[in-house]
């Protein structure tokens, strides 16, 4: 175990030893922290990635989305929303008109916010017009998306067409749209993009049935990949992921040793998904709900965990408060997320 030996507001530091019985080596293992001052820990090694890849599908539907049960339409229509409102993030910043808003303490909007939401929320509402629909920019964006859109990015095919082809468990059937509230951030990461710090930003859309997450969508704008820009993943409790491959890694002997900078709750959560952190640590309040919906929807889905610092679950009904009071955590599959709890001071 770590002691802990000092504790404040901007950092965490932990002196650490390995024991002599041990006889298993303790791998390289790192702590990632915010870039701006906040108490936001991710603990990570080098280990095997756990997210490898998604997929991407041009072929045809295999089931009528107005077949398909709620729960997987709902989900597909985010996984293509969120992609489009990607397009729309890389276009706002080539167009160098930012249109940054100073909403308060590290709190800042930009002209791709409020088009990314403004996209999203349409799309999603014409779609599921008894949905509640929850956006961080609030109810009140207006902004003109000429020159945002185009046929290329706004397809009118699924970007993961075996999403309606699952099998959903029994309770997630009787899901209807007016018990449906969907959390949208729809560029987690602004004061990193405004920085030019892109790889840092995510677009995330999370949905909640009777206050708890039952599917998450997460988006990459800026990655790129086999010259495709842009890479979502989904995740579905109990039902599955847009993962192509898991890796449990027996992490419960690993400890940290090192700090490491990232910012946006999302990306945080993508290495997590990536098997490239272990832990991701909010020990304040400061977090809200449409940064954590859509994560956890992902996480558990492949096996992780996130709770608040007491280990408590967050609930996602539209009457919550949007502050997560209780801080953060959140763990990678295969990690003990009890160690953390216990170890991490309150």
């Amino acid at each position: 175990m770590i002691p802990i030996t000092d504790f404040h507001p901007n950092f965490i530091q932990f002196n650490y030893s390995l024991e002599e019985s041990r006889s298993d080596p303790i791998p390289s293992i790192n702590i990632i922290t915010e870039l701006h001052a906040s108490v936001q820990i991710i603990f990570s090694s080098s280990a095997k990635p756990l997210f490898c890849g998604v997929r991407y599908y041009n072929t045809k539907m295999s089931l009528s989305e107005s077949t398909a049960p709620l729960l997987l339409r709902l989900v597909s229509e985010a996984c293509t929303t969120a992609n489009t409102a990607g397009s729309i993030v890389r276009k706002v910043l080539l167009s160098g008109e930012l249109g940054v808003v100073d909403k308060g303490v590290n709190d800042l909007q930009t002209k791709a916010d409020r088009c990314a939401q403004q996209y999203i929320v349409q799309r999603m509402k014409q779609s599921f017009p008894k949905a509640t629909i929850i956006g961080e920019e609030g109810e009140d964006v207006s902004e003109n998306l000429d020159g945002l859109l185009s046929p290329a990015t706004t397809p009118s095919e699924p970007l993961f067409p075996e999403i309606l082809t699952k099998a959903v468990p029994e309770k997630l059937l009787e899901i209807s749209e007016d018990n449906i509230v969907i959390w949208v951030d729809p560029l987690d990461g602004t004061q990193e993009f405004t920085k030019g710090l892109v790889g840092h930003v995510t677009t995330l859309i999370g949905i909640a049935f009777d206050g708890r997450p039952v599917g998450g969508v997460i988006h990459q704008p800026f990655y790129e990949a086999d010259g495709v820009k842009g890479r979502t993943m989904y995740g579905i409790p109990e039902v599955g992921h847009g993962v192509m491959h898991v890796s449990k890694q027996p992490w419960q002997h690993l400890q940290p040793d090192d700090v490491l900078r990232v910012g946006g709750a999302g990306h945080k959560a993508v290495l997590l998904i990536e098997g490239r952190a272990h832990a991701y640590v909010f020990a304040s309040p400061g977090c809200k709900k449409w940064d954590t919906c859509a994560p956890e929807a992902v996480l558990v889905s492949i096996g992780g965990v996130l709770t608040d610092m007491d280990g408590k679950p967050y609930r996602y009904s539209k009457d919550v408060q949007h502050v997560n009071e209780g801080g953060l955590l959140a763990t990678a599959p295969g990690v003990d997320h009890s160690w953390y709890l216990k170890s991490i001071p309150k």
